[in-house]
């Protein structure tokens, strides 16, 4: 009995020795929530440009990227701002505005252009998760935006499904055909406007305080500066 007892507790030690030297690694990290959401459409936009604006300076923080984040967010999100973009792969919003999970509500098509389905998703965004903001986001050398202006230039139809896009922004090219200046940037301008106006209008998406604005990505740059 005592041999047996004497074997057993250097093993025991060697046990809790081990255990105690493991027990940082097997520790389940405590999950920590994302920063402040913001409160109001101003913060929103606020947030917004001073990341673009890390963004643009090289000093992007890449926040609420993380695995505690990723675990809160499993449960439940809460965006706070829709952000109507192009699908062009050069102006993903997450990037351009320096955000993580869980932060936007990203809806892009070619060019912004509106239909139903985009319609009911930003409505979802606002009505159901209570984002206060929507930002349009256009973007200089838009492909969709040069579709349209040959199709003004030259009257020749779009081939396929591209003529729903060519059709829904030839009405800002024809508007901006003749002013002074780069008649691309002119349309991407009045376009993305002309966007904003229609989702202000819609009462399941511009009533109840929620603030719809416009803005225009400069490749170059990397700054997004708002349209008035």
């Amino acid at each position: 009995m005592t041999g047996s007892y004497r074997a057993y507790v250097p093993q025991r030690r060697i046990f809790l020795t081990a255990t105690a030297a493991l027990a940082p690694l097997l520790a389940v990290p405590a999950v920590a929530a994302p920063s402040p959401r913001p409160r109001s459409a101003h913060e929103a936009l606020s947030t917004l440009l001073d990341g673009n604006l890390r963004y643009a300076q090289g000093r992007s923080r890449h926040p609420h990227q993380g695995r505690d984040v990723r675990q809160v967010l499993a449960a439940a999100q809460r965006p706070f701002a829709v952000v109507v973009g192009c699908v062009d792969s050069r102006v993903p919003p997450e990037i351009v505005f320096d955000q993580g999970l869980g932060d936007l509500l990203c809806i892009r098509t070619a060019g912004e252009v509106l239909d139903d389905a985009v319609l009911g998703s930003v409505q979802y965004g606002v009505g159901e998760l209570g984002a206060p903001l929507v930002l349009v986001l256009g973007h200089e050398r838009c492909g969709a935006v040069a579709a349209a202006l040959a199709h003004v230039a030259v009257g020749a139809p779009a081939p396929g499904h591209l003529g729903r896009l060519v059709d829904s922004i030839a009405p800002a090219a024809r508007a901006c055909r003749g002013l002074p200046g780069d008649w691309a940037d002119h349309t991407v301008r009045r376009h993305a406007r002309s966007v904003r106006d229609t989702l202000r209008a819609d009462p399941a998406i511009g009533g109840g305080g929620t603030v719809v604005a416009a803005a225009r990505f400069d490749l170059d740059s990397g700054v997004v500066a708002l349209l008035s």
